[in-house]
């Protein structure tokens, strides 16, 4: 398993939207930046052009000789903040699942975060169901961070709420 990672292209999408096979997962993806369940690969590239001039934000895709193993997006969380990244929109091909994949894609991109962008800290928020997620996190050396107001979701009838991490250099 070698993995590595490039800028995400339009073309990713064809793959990436095929990995969201229940809404359950896909709300556990994207919580409710998207409306509707499934999404389209147009949908996924639509939702990616409104940020496509704002040096800010940007998708990242994970890949090994196989194709397309994973991808997440980066992205500054302030506008005059560029000591920390915040990973969002994190997904590992269903079928790949329990194989370390994640955990080397998120170790590139806390490399790729530490060492190029030049940031102090990388925090992300995970849906306090999905374990599997937060195991990953933990296992790259990511630590759980409690806030004064806790982010939650409405999400397929229920509440959901986000759990936040970080690593700091």
């Amino acid at each position: 398993m070698m993995l590595r990672l490039r800028p995400y292209k339009a073309c990713d999408a064809q793959t990436i939207t095929k990995w969201l096979k229940s809404e359950y997962a896909f709300r556990q993806w994207s919580a409710d930046r998207y409306e509707t369940y499934p999404i389209t690969p147009e949908d996924m590239n639509l939702y990616y052009d409104r940020d496509k001039n704002n040096d800010k934000i940007w998708g990242m895709t994970a890949f090994d000789d196989t194709g397309i193993i994973g991808h997440f997006t980066m992205r500054f969380p302030g506008n005059d903040n560029l000591n920390e990244i915040r990973l969002w929109f994190v997904i590992v091909d269903d079928e790949n699942r329990g194989q370390g994949y994640g955990k080397e894609m998120i170790s590139l991109a806390v490399q790729y975060a530490f060492d190029f962008v030049k940031v102090s800290k990388i925090s992300l928020g995970v849906f306090e169901n999905n374990s599997a997620a937060i195991e990953c996190y933990k296992s790259c050396g990511f630590k759980i961070v409690t806030l004064e107001n806790k982010e939650s979701y409405h999400c397929m009838g229920e509440v959901w709420n986000c759990m936040e991490m970080e690593l700091v250099k």
